[in-house]
Formats: structure tokens, sequence, C-alpha cells
């Protein structure tokens, strides 16, 4: 499962696109150059069972963990996903 990012200007993403068909992002705003706030991640029905949507919040923390950047995971799912993984706190902004 390949995930790609985008950025443009402010906002980024992290997407999963499979035979052309977006089927998992999760979305960010920049604050700053070493703040991201994740807000939304949807992931579709025909990625269930694959632990998707933790595998884009993992490509999150190699990305702020690559850049030296903190993560607010305002995101309901992104903060769960957080809250299970005290092995990825180290990008959590305090």
């Amino acid at each position: 499962m390949d995930i790609k990012q985008i950025e443009h200007g402010s906002k980024g993403a992290f997407l999963i696109e499979i035979d052309g068909e977006r089927l998992g992002e999760m979305t960010y705003s920049k604050a700053g150059d070493t703040l991201i706030i994740i807000d939304h991640t949807e992931v579709s029905d025909k990625l269930r069972g694959q632990s998707a949507g933790k595998k884009i919040v993992l490509a999150a923390v190699e990305y702020a963990r690559k850049h030296n950047i903190k993560i607010i995971p305002l995101c309901p799912f992104a903060k769960a996903t957080f809250d299970r993984m005290p092995e990825i706190h180290d990008v959590l902004s305090k």
C-alpha cells in the first residue's frame, strides 16, 4: 500500500490511491515550519481490515521525524492512534 504526500501552501495530505481511486486521506494544516495539525482522516470501506488508517498516521510520523517537526492530532482517529502507540509520542507537540 503506497502512501503519497501532497502539499499546497499551508495545507497538505497523505493519500492512498489505488488504480487512480482515492481510498484513504489524512489532511493537515501547517502551523509554521515546525508543526502540523492533523484535522481529518478518512479511509474507504474497501480497505477495511488492512490497517490503512494506522498506516497513514505512521506515514505522518515518519515525515515528522525526517523533517524535525511536531504533530497535533486534532482528528479523533489520529488522536486515538497516538493514544494507543506510545512509541510514536516523540513527534507529539507538548
